[in-house]
This record gives C-alpha cells, structure tokens and sequence, in this order.
C-alpha cells in the first residue's frame, strides 16, 4: 500500500485511546514526538575493496520510564518513518508489560544477504561507532529485531565495550548465553504469543486443540511461535517466508519445518513434506483458519487485502501487521485481534531479565525465566483485557489506553511536560 505512514497509523490510535481516557492534548502531547533521532552515514569497506555508504537510525521515543530499549533491524527498507513509529511501539509496549523502560528502535538500510559475514561484522561495528553516544548501558539498550541475531548483538557488545574500555554486556540484549545473553530469549517472543492466545482463548471457552493455523514469518517470531502453538495441539497448514509459502490442508510437520529453517538460514527455500503443496504469500493470508498468525513484517493486513481475510482471530507476532482501516473493518466484522503491542511483548520481557541479570552479575535457571515471562503475560492480558470489558473497545486500542494511562500518571507525577 503506497504513501502508509507507520507513525501516523501509531498516532491515530494514540489519539483515540487518549480521549477514550477522557485526556486533553496538554496530557500527552510529550509522547506523539520522539524525544530524539539520529540518522548516520555508515561506510563500509567491502571485500573487494570498493566502499559503500549505508543510511543508519537510532529513534528514542521515550525515556520516561527508563532506558529507551528496542531492536535494529538490518533491512533495505527501513527508514525515519518505520524507526520512529517502532520506537513509539516499543513505548507503549513497554508501559503495558509494566517494565522500567521507554521505547527505542533503530536499524540500517541494507539487505544483509547481500554482505558476506566479514563485511557483515564491519558494517555492524562501524554503525555501533556512530551511534555509541546515544546509546548506554542506562541511557539505551538496543536487541535483535528483523535480520539481526545474536552473534550481530555479541559485536554490539564487543564494540561498544572497546569505547568504553570496560566489559559491557548489558548494552544490548538477545545475546548468546557464552557472552551474558539469558536462557530462554531466543524463544521468548514466540513464547509470549502464544501466552496471550492461550489467555484469550480461555477467555472465550475455546480449546487450542481445535484451532487450524496459518503462519506468515517464519524468522525467530514465527517458527517459534509456530513450534510451540502446534505442540500446544494446533493443526498448524500454511507457513510462509519471504521466499516461498506452504500449504497442506492436514498439517504441516512444524518441528520438522523448524529445524529445516534454522539449519537453512532461517529460510524455507527447498523445504518439503507429503501432501504438501506451495501457495502465494496473499492466499496464505487469506487461508480459511481459526487463528492468523502475522509473525512476518509491518502493514500486511490493509484496505486492499482485508475483506479477503477469512481468519477468526488475528494474532500479531510482527510489529503493525494491520493498519488502522483492518483494524476497524474486523471489530465490525467480530474478527478479534491480538495486537502487537501485547502479543510480542515477551521479548523485550525476557530482554529485561537479560539486562537485569547482565547488571546484577548473577543468572536465572530456564524455569525461572519462563515463570517470570508467563506471569508477565497474563498481567499484561488481563490488564488488557478488563480495559476492552470497560469501555468496550478493540484489544489493541484497549491495550494503548492500558499503556497511555500509565504514561500520563508518570508524565503528570514526574512534571514531565515542564
């Protein structure tokens, strides 16, 4: 869809959720503005020898409550726009998992495919050199997002630790367990999707045993998140990636699916299994299915595509996969939808006891993590959820006036208009 403006779509719905709140513009006119935003020029030598220039971002939304904290991501797409309006999100999901953190994201315009891992490394460090000022271990702390991993947030580290000359892991978070990363991370994300798909489906009497899935992303969101609801007992029949979707109307082999894209990539390419056949990237998202699960990119769902969707629930593993024409089409139609803001939110959880952890030199068991994460989710959903009883509104504006009430309570507390 051309001329859609992430931000402008986080505004609109911050917008409604503040005078469904009953608050003036004066209440949080601080929060529909970045406190800051840095765009550098990343060079790279490559190996060859020619140099090229990379357009870089580091967006920090808010720090009201804490360290600004998000993800880069590496992607020929990203932009001033799509930085900012996730540094927005990652505000208000932040404020709605009750951490000590405001909202920051960042990224590089580039296709790392394109970039062998020595040029890779290069690029990764030299982009950490232009934004160390602005970044900190208290100030903020970025993580893995789309095209980035964890051996990308182990340079992070190393670099931002040679500045400083001191060993600094918790400058980022989603790192491996070997350099202070937190058991548990990797599947956080997709552990949390499908916490908050099993609170709303205990909400609605509804077994997960008799759910059928379609999966759009099959990144770490996605395969995870996949694995997972399908042993939950979800016949899982469509996946998809940027390269290819599948489809078999009696199941996909997931754990089988998993271990392939992890083995090849995180790619799908080549992959296979009886009974399957291979379907477009739209005809994935319009499989008639219980539960669509957008674990993928942002604006996937809008006003071209939307009356094809034959899904009864939308579950959002990716960060704005519906626009706000979906999102108020499915409320009219029934179609009820997890949003991003709530559903993905375990992984800036568990990046928190990463942090918390890396800060306090001491380290959780795997059980641990996943009881604090679990517990996390179901606060956070059912503060959701009573706010949508409440004022009967749609789960995601519902989950921004959950985010935005605490906001202008710290806002109004602290003097943060001044």
């Amino acid at each position: 869809m051309q001329n859609y403006n992430p931000y402008e779509n986080m505004l609109h719905t911050l917008d409604i959720a503040a005078e469904k709140l009953g608050y003036t513009r004066n209440d949080y006119e601080v929060l529909r503005h970045p406190e800051r935003e840095l765009k550098v020029s990343v060079p790279l030598q490559l190996d060859n020898g020619e140099v090229h220039v990379y357009e870089g971002y580091r967006c920090q939304h808010s720090t009201l409550r804490g360290s600004a904290k998000g993800g880069l991501r590496f992607h020929p797409d990203a932009d001033e726009n799509e930085v900012r309006a996730l540094a927005a999100w990652m505000t208000i999901k932040n404020a709605i998992a009750n951490l000590p953190y405001g909202g920051g994201k960042g990224g590089i315009k580039v296709d790392p495919k394109t970039l062998s891992p020595r040029e890779l490394e290069r690029l990764t460090r030299n982009f950490v050199r232009r934004i160390a000022p602005i970044i900190g271990v208290n100030t903020d702390v970025p993580a893995p997002d789309v095209n980035t991993n964890a051996q990308i947030m182990s340079w992070i580290a190393d670099e931002y630790s040679v500045l400083k000359g001191e060993w600094s892991p918790g400058i980022v978070t989603g790192k491996p367990i070997e350099v202070g990363g937190s058991l548990g991370r990797n599947e956080a994300t997709g552990r949390g999707c499908l916490i908050a798909l099993q609170g709303y489906l205990a909400k609605k009497n509804l077994d997960i045993k008799n759910m059928t899935v379609a999966v759009q992303g099959f990144g770490n969101v996605g395969s995870v998140g996949a694995r997972l609801i399908a042993e939950a007992g979800a016949k899982v029949i469509a996946i998809g990636d940027s390269s290819v979707n599948l489809y078999n109307p009696n199941g996909l082999n997931i754990e089988k699916a998993y271990e392939y894209a992890n083995a090849n990539n995180r790619s799908l390419t080549g992959y296979s299994e009886p009974g399957m056949i291979t379907i477009t990237g739209q005809e994935l998202l319009t499989q008639d299915v219980d539960i669509l699960y957008l674990a993928a990119l942002e604006n996937q769902i809008n006003k071209d595509n939307m009356k094809n969707v034959r899904a009864k629930i939308i579950l959002e593993g990716a960060n704005g996969p519906t626009t706000n024409d979906a999102d108020t089409y499915f409320f009219e139609k029934g179609v009820d939808i997890i949003p991003d803001v709530l559903a993905n939110g375990g992984g800036v959880v568990v990046s928190y006891y990463e942090w918390v952890q890396n800060k306090a030199g001491f380290y959780w068991s795997l059980e641990e993590v996943n009881e604090r994460l679990t517990k996390n989710m179901q606060n956070s959903f059912e503060a959701v959820w009573q706010m949508q009883e409440k004022y009967n509104v749609a789960p995601r504006l519902a989950a921004y006036m959950v985010a935005l009430e605490r906001l202008v309570i710290e806002t109004t507390l602290r003097g943060y208009n001044c």
